[in-house]
């Protein structure tokens, strides 16, 4: 991706299941009334962000549920129809295999052992049929070399961090570490990145 590209990154809004940190992965959960009242304020944010251009850059989001709507509410927050956009399978939650649709704070009895490991080196562990995020940096970077103008995309929270340990050169075991918020999105440009 060329240093002059600035990437919108939009985490879709909550879910159910993010409210009671139940693990979704690929699993296709819709948002709920929150999710979409924070789809509609990055929206509006980011009509105002990028003015007349918001017709100009490109808009791309996962193709699971909770991603598609959030685009869809925020197009149409920014004053523009909530569709086309494209949808990328690159852009997906990472798989968390055995785990989704377990809630993190029963994984300690549940996958003891599963948990231990992942606690002891998050970037490397791999749940049961699933990835981890060097499994995901793999596909997320394979997307990024075809970015070619400025994008929107709405996508997931393993994929924020991995996009941002890319494009920052941040060290793999600081990237599971990163925030990620529903309430605001990222900025990405030049080396560098702001909340808005």
């Amino acid at each position: 991706m060329r240093s002059d590209i600035t990437i919108y990154f939009i985490r879709h809004g909550e879910t159910d299941w993010n409210k009671i940190q139940r693990y979704q992965g690929q699993t296709d959960i819709p948002l709920n009334d929150t999710g979409r009242a924070q789809a509609a304020r990055n929206g509006g944010v980011l009509g105002q962000v990028l003015g007349a251009a918001k017709t100009e850059v490109d808009y791309v989001a996962s193709p699971l549920e909770r991603a598609t709507e959030t685009m869809e509410i925020v197009r149409a927050s920014m004053g523009i129809a909530p569709q086309p956009f494209r949808t990328d399978d690159r852009l997906k939650e990472q798989n968390f295999g055995h785990w989704e649709g377990l809630i993190w704070s029963e994984l300690p009895t549940l996958d003891p052992e599963g948990f231990a490991a992942r606690q002891a080196d998050a970037w490397n562990w791999v749940p049961r049929d699933g990835e981890n995020y060097a499994m995901v940096r793999t596909r997320v970077l394979e997307w990024l070399d075809g970015i070619e103008r400025d994008t929107v995309v709405v996508s997931h929270g393993n994929i924020s961090r991995s996009v941002r340990g890319i494009l920052l050169a941040l060290e793999p075991a600081v990237i599971p570490k990163l925030e990620v918020p529903q309430d605001r999105f990222l900025r990405i440009r030049g080396g560098g990145a702001e909340w808005l």
